[in-house]
């Protein structure tokens, strides 16, 4: 009985050396064929290459193949992103426009109700402008005047105004024959009736015989107004005086109530002297 089981014994120890032996070519045989097809590929044997190109396709076909779930996913995932930017670009664009639309219409009535001002405003006035040509400047520390070449020959009258472009410097204050003399803005005696914009706020702009003016009179507290914004100042046209709407300067913000005049008083060569009739009265 010892016997038996000692030849099974040694029965399955030869046969697992057997496999390793097996195993061991096995391995042998492979590294063998591998140098062997290196070997052929480098002297280009045709088989060889048939076969590697064979490898190649399968490799390749099968990597595409197995690659195509992936790209299809990238893919997807990008149309998503491109599609919700657009959707959200759609909303800014329509959200803007809708923006646009209302200061259209803002803009449309603000247009339509500048023109009734302007009308309601130049409504039976009629102007007429006479060209001079500034003779002599007459400056001392409080008077601030100049002579013109144009006088009652003329039909120039007192109290018309003096433009210069489109900005007014002053007023006649006196009239001789062939010529006059006219009171500018700077001068101490100036008192102006004015309007201050956009705030729309009733002024007197006063000369103190500098190169600027003063709001010297306000119907209502304007300090902490004027040092929000920068105001443009405009005749109002109270008391008949000018024709309203004629500029006369600019109040820049944090500047107090100073008002830098629109024109320079030193340099006047030619100027216009006009006049304006209300309901066609003088």
């Amino acid at each position: 009985m010892a016997a038996g089981r000692d030849d099974f014994v040694i029965a399955l120890r030869s046969a697992f050396l057997k496999k390793k032996d097996k195993q061991k070519f096995s391995l042998f045989s492979l590294i063998l064929l591998s140098i062997i097809v290196i070997i052929l590929s480098n002297i280009n044997f045709r088989p060889i290459q048939l076969v590697k190109i064979g490898i190649n396709e399968i490799i390749y076909r099968s990597s595409f193949i197995i690659s195509r779930p992936e790209n299809y996913i990238k893919k997807l995932n990008l149309s998503i992103k491109n599609h919700l930017k657009i959707v959200e670009n759609f909303k800014d664009v329509k959200l803007e426009l809708e923006n646009l639309k209302q200061e259209k219409i803002t803009n449309t009535f603000l247009k339509s109700e500048n023109e009734k001002l302007r009308n309601l405003i130049n409504e039976n006035i009629n102007s007429d402008e006479i060209l001079a040509k500034v003779l002599i400047d007459r400056e001392s520390p409080f008077l601030k005047s100049i002579i013109l070449n144009k006088g009652t020959k003329d039909n120039v009258k007192m109290g018309m105004a003096i433009i210069d472009g489109v900005y007014l410097v002053g007023q006649i204050i006196e009239v001789n024959y062939t010529n006059s003399r006219a009171l500018l803005l700077s001068d101490l005696n100036s008192k102006i009736p004015s309007v201050l914009a956009p705030q729309n706020i009733q002024a007197v702009v006063s000369g103190i015989g500098k190169d600027y003016g003063i709001i010297e009179h306000t119907k209502d507290d304007i300090e902490k107004d004027l040092n929000k914004i920068d105001s443009i100042i405009y005749t109002s046209g109270l008391g008949g005086l000018f024709k309203p709407g004629i500029p006369i300067g600019k109040i820049y913000n944090n500047s107090g109530n100073k008002v830098e005049f629109f024109s320079d008083f030193t340099q006047l060569n030619y100027i216009k002297i006009t006049s304006f009739n209300i309901g066609g009265k003088n």
